[in-house]
């Protein structure tokens, strides 16, 4: 058994994806990170369905050979039923390129596959390993927090370590949002309950046609949430409904007032499926798995958050530490792998001086907000629909399917607007736009202020969320006139275009390995 050091530059918490994630490239830029995590991995977890942008993220850190390797399930689009009487919505990812397919995967597989990969690019790892206690600078303002110490249990021992920064990707738990920031906000909207199991047998959503196996969801007919399909390569279906929680407390007592000796989770689970008519179609001949668990049906609270601010001096939150949004859209993971290399970006450029480490960390937050807000939107324009079947509010009541309010939604659910390299400022105003009109459609005024909690106007054409101002304007006018260091960074960011041109504060990330940190513009100095 390895000694956990006494001192290390970067502490993380957790090794889920996004722990995982900023461990990588920072041991990747030659940064001393030491990574804390509770569990022994390989690990349960759900979250199963991914973006399209998790390619980018793994080809960044030099995985994705790793990820395309392993066997995962497919992902070449998502369907989505909000209402019976009108079609799917279907998202196409390999459209335009067949390389851009996403995975559905057995999150213990995939998880551990990450954290591995960060220890071969140089990241030191302990399981097993529960952080107890953050310790602060007695001399930092009581407002303005500085982490400098953590307490651990490893083996029943407990142990002590100093730190230069803190990133704490400590999951749902939290730690530092929940327990010393305590700036941790619920959303009521989002205040959802999942449950969810595993099925052999299921028949597929459009086998041999270019939607071969693609993930199915539904809104439930009662209009109480809604249900994903989700097929993964060992064999099994993933099945989970996702309602309000007071809704789901209510079906659970009927159920249980009408019989009480039979009632358990797997009744109230199965009772569901009534609500969801195509789900119940894929399931006709499958088999409900029943190994573990309450007759092998799991449940979890599906409480959306977010900590008011997504950093301080010398910490960043990243992944479900920071916020969690529904997962209507999948986009758990990719927040976390956007959070961590935010928070190694920001931290590379406070350690090399490049900014402040007050603006560093204004950085991070600012980073972390636009990618929650425009996940949150659709999020919340998507349950409207969900929770009022009888009103059209994804289409016109003339229109017999979803496929206009899907081609707004489009940039925003397969990532690209956080990482691809073909969305234009255009394309992710109209998708904003367009959602702001679904939830705000006569309050104009709500529309512009709707970032306000974070400090700025994130709706606005000219806020920071949709601004794609961008100072690499030799990259953007293609190769002509790039010298040998823009070519080299240009090859080796090409993958993450949208993060390296998007201008936050005055600054902009140098991807480049070996370089990498925040560039200050000479319009912001």
């Amino acid at each position: 058994m390895n000694d956990i050091p006494s001192h290390t530059t970067v502490l993380v918490i957790g090794g889920g994806p996004g722990g995982a994630y900023t461990s990588t490239v920072l041991a990747r830029e030659n940064v001393q990170v030491t990574l804390l995590e509770a569990a022994q991995f390989p690990r349960y977890h759900i979250g199963e369905s991914m973006l399209p942008s998790i390619n980018h993220f793994y080809e960044y850190i030099g995985a994705e050979e790793k990820l395309r390797g392993f066997g995962f399930a497919k992902k070449v689009g998502a369907a989505a039923k909000f209402k019976q009487n009108k079609r799917e919505a279907y998202t196409n990812f390999i459209e335009h390129n067949p390389r851009n397919a996403a995975v559905n995967v057995v999150r213990s597989d995939l998880d551990e596959l990450l954290l591995r990969h960060a220890q071969e690019s140089g990241a030191t790892v302990f399981e097993q390993t529960r952080v107890t206690e953050i310790l602060f600078d007695e001399k930092a303002p009581r407002d303005d927090p500085k982490p400098i110490g953590a307490n651990y249990v490893r083996g029943g021992r407990t142990g002590h370590i100093t730190f230069d920064y803190l990133v704490d990707a400590s999951g749902t738990k939290g730690l530092m949002s929940t327990k010393y920031l305590k700036n941790r906000d619920m959303n009521q909207t989002l205040h959802n309950i999942a449950c969810w199991g595993y099925w052999l047998g299921a028949d597929m959503y459009m086998p041999g046609t270019d939607r071969h196996n693609a993930p199915w969801f539904e809104s439930l007919t009662d209009e109480s949430g809604w249900v994903w399909f989700i097929p993964l390569h060992d064999g099994t279906v993933s099945v989970g409904f996702v309602m309000d929680m007071s809704i789901s407390i209510n079906k659970k007592a009927a159920l249980r007032e009408k019989n009480p000796e039979e009632y358990c989770l797997r009744v109230h689970y199965l009772d569901q499926l009534q609500y969801a008519p195509g789900t119940r179609k894929l399931l006709k001949d499958a088999i409900l798995k029943s190994d573990d668990g309450e007759i092998g049906i799991k449940s979890a609270s599906d409480f959306s958050y977010s900590a008011d601010y997504y950093a301080g001096d010398h910490y960043r939150l990243v992944g479900d530490a920071a916020a969690f949004i529904d997962p209507f859209f999948s986009s758990g993971v990719h927040l976390a792998h956007i959070g961590g290399l935010s928070a190694a970006v920001s931290v590379c450029a406070s350690i090399k001086k490049q900014c402040t480490e007050k603006e560093a960390a204004k950085y991070h937050d600012m980073r972390v907000s636009r990618s929650y807000t425009r996940f949150m939107m659709v999020v919340l324009s998507a349950y409207k629909q969900i929770r009022s079947q009888t009103g059209d509010y994804l289409s016109t009541p003339e229109e017999d399917n979803y496929d206009r309010a899907f081609d707004f939604y489009r940039p925003i659910i397969l990532g690209t607007a956080d990482v691809g390299a073909k969305i234009t400022q255009d394309e992710l105003e109209k998708a904003l736009d367009f959602c702001a009109g679904v939830l705000f459609p006569n309050d104009p005024e709500l529309r512009d202020s709707i970032g306000t909690r974070i400090g700025f106007d994130l709706l606005k054409a000219s806020g920071p969320m949709t601004g794609y101002e961008s100072h690499l304007a030799k990259i953007n006018s293609g190769t002509e006139g790039i010298d040998e260091d823009d070519e080299k960074r240009l090859a080796l960011t090409s993958a993450l275009d949208a993060i390296a041109k998007d201008d936050i504060d005055g600054f902009t990330p140098n991807l480049t390995r070996g370089s990498l940190g925040l560039t200050k513009h000479a319009a912001a100095m």
